[in-house]
Formats: structure tokens, sequence, C-alpha cells
């Protein structure tokens, strides 16, 4: 799917449009493209710093932040690549703790751009390339490196000595590209395994124990499962972990919803089945808090998009569109958190994505949908919404932007501060920080 990234800077804007007449425009998995890319840069990717691979449908972004808020807490210096970007292009490539600048992310495309005549590579395979380019020349002590789609054929496969690799919550997304079961999909994201890097993962159904021990046995590594190597549980209001080296007490995360728990237990067991960066117990138990993530059930601030609602409001972001997301973030709206109220709910969804396998979780905690397109992006209409607000009787209304959907619901909710969440899409949440003057840094 197209990314559609833009940039303030006209130095990067006119190596995105470069990057634009020559993708192909759309997802294509394999790893010859960019296999060639790398081949006529030197192979940046195999100079390296120590590579935590993280894969995942979701959660994986979080668990890169937790182990990114651990590493760092520990004095290191990390490189991180993750996608995708939320308002800035720049947000997928962290050199040694900092956003890429401007500067440095025009000459990076520039440089792989211009070595990539006829390889016929996506946005990001480029993308892929250039972050490689940059890690490659700037030292750090770790890198981090989140899979764009999938995990055998995905372009940051290329990495063939990694220190561990992780894979987070499985669930059913992309069928085009990764097939439309659980198995198949569990297959692709264990195509991230290689030999003398464990493979740990999230506890998963025992049908698909075989498809993860089979993937670390063709690579010649071990598989380590939750509930298998380690495990991890919420006790008095704290994180409990335990695997073959003891026990570990830490705080919740500071980041909202129970399934952070279990991303930030990835973290810990990735951290702690590898040897290339050995941190002390204060740096795991300091990461909770110190992990940060925007766009994962975020509170948003009163800034210039919310402005209209009245003060006391409560509003949330999230940018999950499938099933698996759904659940989490459908969990996390109890009654106490509700406090008696329902959701104001906008949404836009692309249209690729099951909205009634989003929305199910949410039944009974909704007060009125409001629905909105996702620009530059095929989406679903609002008569898609509506569909689904009449089964469950409340009612739907289509809007043009976001600042309309808010004027809307402050309409509504008059003096009475109301309980908002935006998502079902990252497209969509990026905009909202942007009109909401919240930037990620």
């Amino acid at each position: 799917m197209a990314d559609h990234a833009v940039s303030d800077d006209p130095q990067v804007q006119a190596q995105l449009d470069r990057l634009w007449s020559l993708s192909p425009g759309a997802d294509i998995l394999g790893l010859e493209r960019i296999t060639r890319l790398l081949e006529r840069l030197g192979d940046p990717h195999r100079s390296l710093p120590p590579v935590f691979h993280v894969a995942g449908t979701n959660g994986k972004g979080s668990t890169c932040a937790f182990l990114r808020a651990a590493m760092e807490a520990d004095g290191k210096s990390v490189h991180v690549f993750t996608s995708p970007h939320l308002v800035r292009f720049n947000e997928r490539i962290r050199i040694a703790g900092q956003l890429i600048s401007d500067d440095q992310l025009a000459r990076y495309l520039e440089r792989v751009l211009d070595i990539a005549e006829g390889v016929n590579a996506s946005f990001f395979e480029v993308t892929t390339a250039a972050a490689f380019l940059a890690f490659a020349e700037h030292p750090a002590d770790a890198c981090i490196i989140e899979v764009g789609l999938g995990g055998r054929l995905d372009a940051t496969n290329v990495i063939t000595d990694p220190a561990v690799c992780g894979i987070a919550q499985l669930g059913i997304d992309h069928q085009a590209f990764l097939g439309d079961t659980l198995d198949k999909i569990a297959a692709e994201k264990a195509g991230i395994a290689k030999a003398g890097a464990a493979l740990v993962t999230q506890r998963y159904p025992e049908a698909l124990h075989p498809i993860m021990q089979e993937a670390a046995d063709r690579a010649g590594t071990l598989w380590f499962g939750q509930g298998e190597g380690w495990d991890a549980a919420v006790y008095r209001d704290r994180l409990h972990y335990r695997d073959d080296l003891g026990r570990l007490d830490t705080p919740l995360p500071r980041l909202a919803g129970a399934h952070q728990v279990q991303n930030a237990a990835l973290a810990f067991a990735m951290l702690r089945h590898q040897h290339a960066v050995p941190l002390p117990e204060a740096a795991l138990k300091a990461a909770p808090l110190w992990a940060h993530w925007p766009a994962r059930l975020q509170r948003l601030e009163q800034g210039p998009l919310l402005a209209p609602l009245p003060e006391g409001t409560t509003a949330w972001l999230d940018g999950g569109h499938n099933a698996g997301a759904g659940e989490a973030i459908g969990a996390y709206f109890n009654a106490d958190r509700l406090e008696g109220q329902k959701l104001h709910l906008i949404i836009g969804m692309l249209a690729n994505k099951e909205v009634d396998a989003f929305l199910a979780p949410f039944v009974g905690k909704i007060a009125h949908i409001h629905a909105l397109p996702v620009p530059g992006h095929d989406h679903h209409p609002a008569e898609r919404f509506a569909a689904v607000a009449a089964q469950w009787g409340i009612g739907c209304t289509a809007h043009a932007s976001p600042a309309e959907a808010i004027d809307a619901v402050a309409a509504v909710a008059g003096n009475v501060p109301p309980k908002l969440l935006i998502g079902g899409s990252l497209y969509l949440a990026g905009e909202i920080l942007r009109l909401n003057e919240q930037l990620p840094d």
C-alpha cells in the first residue's frame, strides 16, 4: 500500500518525489530487490550494531519501544527503524537515539535512489536501504529493526546474524500477502528466525507451536515461547517476569492497556535471551516507565483540534485496525474507565480492513459513531459504519474532516465533558496528531 509520505523540507520532498517516480507504488514482498540495492551500496546491513529484529501482527512497535527504553536507561545508544510514520517521514529512522534530520534523510535517500535504477524497488525497500546505510555509518550499541510486513519475505529480513528475534501478537491482517489463516501468518512471521539468535515469542495457541518449532529447527536456533521458556503476569499492580535466569519484578507499563504488559514482557525475554548487549536488572525495571509509543491508546492534550470540546474531556487516540487491536482497545474501556458514560467514536479505516472484526469488542460501549475518510487512501465509506451502528441501535454521522467531527461531538456534549476515542487507522492517527499539534519526537 502506498505510504503517501510528504515533507515540509524541500530537499526531502525532492527525494520523495524521485522515489514515487521510480517505485512501483505497491507492496511487493521478496528479498531480491533489497539485496541488489544493498549490494550496490556495499552491503551496509552486514555492518550494523547488534540487531534486535521484531515481527508480529500487533504490538511489534510497542515491543521496540520497550527494547529501546531498557537500553537507553542503561546509557546505551540505539538505532531504530520502524514503520509507518505518523506525521513526519523522519520518525521511521532514529540514529543513535535521535530522529534523523531532514538533511541526513535527504542525503541518504539520494544515495540510495542514485544507484536504484533498474531494480524496481518499492517505497519500503528504498527506505529500508537508506536506514541500513545510515545505521552502518553511525556508531551505536544496538539496532532495533521492526519488520514492515510479514517476516520471511520482508525487506528487513536480509539481516543474517541478529542478536535475537522476537514475535509479538499474531492475528489476521494483510491476508492478500500473508495468507488468510493464522497458521500461514505464523509461518510467515517465524521466517525471521536465524541461526545463533534465539526466537522469542508471546503466548500462542498450541496448534501454532509446531510451526514455531519447525521454523527454529530449520534456522538452527532455539524457540522460547511464552509459557514454554519464559512467562509473565500481573500481580498486585506489578509486572512479574520469570525465565531460567530468575525472576524480575517491575512497575506496570506507562503505555495504556493490559496488552502492553505482554509487549514489555516480550522485550524483557528478548533482552534476557541474547548476549550481545548485556543490561543490568535496573535498566529492565526502568523500561516500563520510560517507554513511549504514540497513537497507542495515547491520551490527547487539549490542543487546537480538541479546543471546541469542554474542559475535562478525555480523548484517546489509537491507530489499531484489526481484530486483535480491537480486542485490546475494547478491553481497555471497562466500566470503571468509562465511569457510566459511553464513548463517542471517531473512526476512519482503510478499505482492506475488516470493520466488523475490529468493532465487535466495542458493543455496548459506543454512544455514537462519527465516520471519517482517510485522505489519500482507499477507505470504507460512512455507510459501512452506519450499518454497524444500525445493528447496535445507535446513530452514525458522516463527516468530511476531523475538525467537523470534533465540532459535532462538542455540540452534543454541551457542558458535560465527553469521553472520546479516535481510531481505526495509523494514517488517520497521524493526521490527528498533526492537527492537534502533538508531533511525535
